[in-house]
């Protein structure tokens, strides 16, 4: 009897439950979502769900805007990546049988630890590579190579000359051309009857001083 007693009761508890909750009436909730840091901003695409019928998702469009039908006082989320998850929970006694609201969703900045990915499917291929890398030259390294005697050639053959340096370059010309127009008479043949014609002559005053000289001592 008892028993009996204890199932009629809890069939009448379940019964109430059942139509209090379909007593609540059905009101069509309608709004749109923002940026919590700009209304002018909407938020697309927002993932809507009923709390209190968890079968019941919806979706907002590019817009933010969504409208579908619930019952008073459910619970309602509204969440989207990249923004910290909202609950709205419909007023009950509602005159107009609708709801219009604005959501406002607040950016959520998440830092993620920092993954990198590398070229090596397995560890043996990376300790092979590991092993076989030639590592960078350091600076004392890269300064040697730089002052090479190899190097300078290099870059003497392929930088132009600077001011200074064509400056040297075209007085050390200019030198070099001077030089040139003072020649030696000597290599000119014609030159060479000129300096003939100078010794003869030459030989010529001194023989007819010497031959002058015994006559002038005997005179005395």
């Amino acid at each position: 009897m008892k028993k009996l007693i204890g199932i009629i009761f809890l069939t009448i508890l379940t019964v109430t439950a059942f139509a209090q909750k379909q007593e609540r009436p059905i009101v069509q909730f309608t709004g749109i979502i923002h940026n919590a840091d700009s209304t002018k901003v909407t938020v697309p695409y927002v993932s809507i769900v009923n709390l209190s019928h968890k079968s019941q998702g919806f979706l907002s469009n590019y817009q933010g805007f969504f409208s579908f039908v619930a019952h008073e006082q459910d619970t309602i989320r509204f969440s989207s990546v990249g923004y910290a998850s909202v609950t709205v929970v419909i007023p009950a006694n509602l005159p107009a049988k609708s709801y219009v609201t604005q959501v406002a969703l607040k950016p959520q900045i998440v830092n993620l630890p920092v993954f990198r990915v590398f070229p090596w499917a397995t560890t043996e291929e990376f300790t092979k590579e590991f092993i076989s890398m030639k590592l960078a030259d350091d600076d004392l390294a890269i300064a040697e190579k730089n002052v090479s005697a190899t190097s300078i050639s290099s870059l003497e053959r392929t930088l132009r000359r600077d001011g200074p340096e064509i400056g040297s370059f075209q007085d050390f010309h200019n030198d070099v051309l001077n030089s040139h127009s003072i020649t030696n008479p000597l290599l000119n043949p014609f030159n060479w009857g000129s300096l003939i014609k100078e010794i003869s002559d030459g030989d010529k005053s001194r023989s007819s001083i010497s031959n002058s000289s015994p006559s002038t001592v005997e005179g005395n």
